[in-house]
């Protein structure tokens, strides 16, 4: 697995000077290496050695995650998986990870090159669903996020909103700054119940999903009780989902920023292989940091690509599942 080492650094190191050529190379490894986009590639009678372009790379549908194992090396090197969340019924995706130490060690470097450091934080993760289950990965990523914050009042709050409230409340005045992080059904379901004022550091981030929780919402009219309810000013973002490794984050109006290690398309939503870029359509994203896996992954998520290169997320496509990102209807 020399390979992954050697590419995970390039990752967590944030130092990309050329995405264009990076992502070609990751192509040609996972053309040859991922037997399942192997076969997709071959199905589609399209060969590797005359793809040159970041907008010819062919993207994998996300839903083979439901039905197989998409992985790019012996199964053996595969210790940990992560699985997505969705309501009774439906199949979960499973996205076979080759370290989790370096799935966490990259999204706190992508949190912090947006926040700063994390030992300026107290965190608080309001994350019912998924604490209810194995293999989150958002919990994961909260549990170290919390560890790294390093303070005595960070932690993890299930359904108990009356000592999230008085947490919030004892910290009104911590000169370090707030991060609740939040299922948006848990944000608004503490919303209804309490109301905040005079919070200076306080930063409200919800990761999407009313998982049948609550009545669909358009994201302004989410927005618009939270921060109400909260005494902000902004409802800041996180997008990302099982399949992925690399998160992206917006700090108001639902506008994100990609990493270096993901850039994003909109593809018709009518035809999966023609570009839409200047207007609305469908997700594909090119995530680095799923060397081991897939990294060119058509989404079931709907986008807007904006002139400066950031990408607004407006909900799901027609008959996707309901699943646990960042997915509020727009």
């Amino acid at each position: 697995m020399n390979y992954f080492k050697s590419f995970s650094e390039k990752i967590i190191s944030g130092e990309i000077q050329d995405f264009e050529t990076l992502a070609l190379e990751l192509f040609r490894f996972q053309s040859r290496n991922n037997p399942v986009y192997r076969r997709y590639l071959q199905a589609r009678n399209l060969q590797s050695d005359r793809i040159y372009r970041l907008e010819d790379i062919p993207f994998l549908p996300i839903s083979f995650f439901k039905t197989e194992k998409v992985i790019s090396g012996p199964e053996a090197a595969f210790q940990h998986q992560y699985t997505s969340s969705g309501t009774t019924g439906m199949q979960s995706s499973r996205h076979y990870i080759w370290s989790k130490e370096f799935y966490l060690a990259h999204s706190l470097r992508l949190f912090e090159s947006n926040y700063g450091s994390l030992q300026n934080f107290h965190v608080l993760a309001l994350l019912p669903s998924y604490l209810e289950r194995e293999g989150s990965s958002l919990v994961d990523m909260a549990a170290y996020f919390i560890e790294k914050s390093g303070s005595e009042h960070s932690g993890f709050y299930l359904n108990d909103y009356e000592s999230l409230n008085r947490r919030l409340l004892a910290l009104k005045k911590s000169d370090k700054k707030i991060l609740l992080l939040g299922v948006t059904f848990a944000l608004l379901d503490l919303a209804e119940r309490y109301r905040y004022s005079g919070f200076e550091r306080l930063i409200v981030m919800e990761t999407g999903g009313m998982k049948g929780r609550r009545r669909e919402m358009i994201r302004e009219e989410v927005h618009d009780v939270l921060t109400h309810a909260f005494g902000v000013d902004r409802i800041h973002s996180e997008y990302g989902m099982t399949e992925l490794l690399s998160q992206a984050y917006s700090n108001g109006e639902g506008v994100f920023r990609e990493s270096w290690s993901m850039r994003v398309f909109i593809r018709d939503s009518y035809d999966p292989f023609s570009w839409v870029n200047a207007t609305s359509g469908a997700i594909n994203v090119i995530d680095l940091a799923n060397f081991h896996s897939c990294a060119f992954l058509e989404t079931e998520d709907l986008g807007r690509k904006n002139a400066d290169g950031s990408f607004t997320v407006l909900g799901r496509m027609d008959n996707s599942e309901i699943r646990g990102c960042n997915l509020l209807i727009n």
